[in-house]
């Protein structure tokens, strides 16, 4: 089975382009230092809930869209090593994410897969 790291964030619909650039260069990132797929999804249809959903979940405004995100890997292990590889390479350094999104109402976490069909 496979390990998934997950994200969920907010994002200003005027920043969709410059998201979608940002997280090509990060995909490649992660693929290169041995991610096994790497997946970025814009909300389609994604109503906002009157208790939860994944709007509420991430406070997004009216001028924001919720983007859903995963890194497959062949285990945890592997997934530490290459997080800590993408963590520290150059071309991911700097605070450029800041002016795309706001960090503060990112949710991730790590997944291990326990049904894949």
């Amino acid at each position: 089975m496979t390990y998934v790291d997950g994200f969920l964030v907010a994002v200003p619909k005027a920043n969709i382009e410059a998201y979608k650039a940002m997280a090509k260069a990060a995909g490649e990132v992660w693929m290169e230092h041995g991610a096994l797929s790497y997946t970025e999804c814009l909300a389609d249809d994604v109503p906002y809930g009157e208790v939860t959903s994944f709007p509420r979940s991430v406070q997004a405004k009216d001028d924001e869209t919720v983007v859903f995100s995963w890194v497959s890997y062949r285990s945890r292990t592997d997934r530490d090593q290459i997080v800590a590889k993408v963590m520290a390479d150059p071309r991911l350094q700097g605070d450029a994410w800041k002016e795309v999104f706001d960090g503060k109402r990112l949710i991730y976490g790590g997944f291990d897969a326990f049904l894949e069909m």
